[in-house]
């Protein structure tokens, strides 16, 4: 099994080159350019949160200082998912009965997407950040930029050969639509390159994790390979804390990195390993954070541009903005704006410096299969431990 090294990088840090947009205000008088905006979001599991605030973000960005779309303001049409997968299907009747709204953007969502893309029955493009589900990737009027459950999390393998030399690898996972895929994904891309996986999931009511941790070996392998949504994680720490691992092998996904996580642990979030889809504000060495981060903090929202689901939306919607543009107001029928968008090849706002969507028959949606890992050395300290964004292994 060959392990591919590292993608050249190629940061984005020219915001009005990269939407091709005008600098200065949208024109109030002309008519709004409507995306519509899914999520999952206000019931008991929401996997993506600060989502909906980074596409807030960016749109209001693109109106004050970016020109709109061709003058026009940009205007977010939102419907939320809480708990039921028939709630799928009113987004997509939503989106659909507004004619105004040209393209949706999502943030994390779970729980009835299949209803609404069959409902949506391919009569809007939808641009996803980082898809949970094996659904959208199955979509041809989907382009998943930053990459899905399976694309983001298959990297785990090159890491895991590349840099730790790991031989065994120890995989606990929460048993929920939303990360059970994943874990198959990651522990598929572990056993591509040699390493023995131990794979024990858990009931998303579970607090106590001890048990889990050590039915998968956890207190003898190389790797150790927490697998949660946010809510689960404190618990997670907790329990390998208790078990005694040490953080420097514990390699997760980024949904640990938000601030109620911080708060529940003392202030501070794991000092564990986190691979992600996109760079990470805090790395200063990379010259795509600075203007990144200056954007958050000229709105306001400064404690937001860590968050890395704020950051995936912020990138989907100027990246949407930017085929938008391309294409001009007059000429944004659905069928040009999804062509628009699927052509993109990169790079990307804080992300993978090369896209190529429908680049696997299997997975028309798909655009973007890299990651990055980085290991946290607390107070918001962040070291690029991959030398750069990896792709799965060959």
């Amino acid at each position: 099994m060959q392990v591919q090294a590292a993608l050249p990088s190629e940061p984005v840090t020219d915001y009005l080159a990269y939407v091709g947009g005008k600098s200065g205000r949208a024109d109030p008088g002309l008519a709004p350019v409507t995306l519509g905006f899914l999520a999952q979001q206000g019931g008991a599991i929401e996997p993506g949160p600060g989502a909906e605030a980074g596409a807030s973000l960016a749109a209001q960005y693109i109106n004050e200082q970016l020109g709109g779309i061709g003058g026009h303001p940009l205007e977010l049409s939102t419907c939320f998912i809480r708990s039921a997968e028939e709630e799928g299907t009113r987004c997509a009747q939503q989106f659909l009965g507004n004619s105004n709204v040209k393209a949706v953007v999502t943030g994390a969502v779970a729980t009835g997407i299949q209803s609404f893309y069959a409902t949506l029955a391919g009569k809007l493009p939808v641009v996803v950040g980082v898809a949970l589900t094996n659904v959208d990737r199955a979509q041809d009027n989907a382009a998943i930029l930053y990459g899905d459950a399976q694309a983001v999390l298959a990297p785990f393998g090159t890491y895991a050969a590349q840099v730790l030399h790991a031989r065994r690898a120890a995989v606990v996972f929460q048993e929920s639509p939303d990360l059970t895929a994943g874990a198959a994904s990651l522990a598929a891309s572990l056993t591509a390159v040699g390493v023995t996986v131990k794979k024990v999931g858990y009931a998303p009511t579970s607090t106590d994790l001890v048990g889990p941790l050590s039915a998968a070996g956890a207190a003898t392998a190389d790797m150790v390979v927490p697998f949660s949504n946010p809510a689960g994680c404190v618990n997670i720490a907790n329990s390998l804390e208790q078990v005694g691992i040490d953080p420097k092998k514990v390699v997760t996904n980024p949904s640990c990195l938000v601030p109620e996580v911080a708060a529940a642990l003392d202030g501070d979030f794991p000092q564990w390993t986190y691979s992600i889809a996109s760079a990470v504000p805090a790395d200063t060495t990379d010259p795509a954070t600075a203007p990144y981060k200056d954007v958050f903090k000229q709105f306001g929202a400064a404690d937001l541009a860590g968050n890395p689901w704020a950051e995936v939306a912020f990138g989907e919607v100027m990246t949407t903005a930017r085929a938008m543009n391309a294409l001009g107001v007059d000429a944004m029928d659905p069928a040009s704006l999804q062509s628009q968008i699927r052509s993109f090849r990169g790079p990307l706002i804080m992300g993978t410096p090369e896209l190529a969507c429908g680049k696997q028959a299997a997975a028309p949606g798909l655009c973007g299969d890299a990651s990055q890992f980085f290991r946290y050395e607390g107070k918001g300290r962040f070291v690029n431990a991959s030398g750069g964004f990896l792709r799965p292994p060959q």
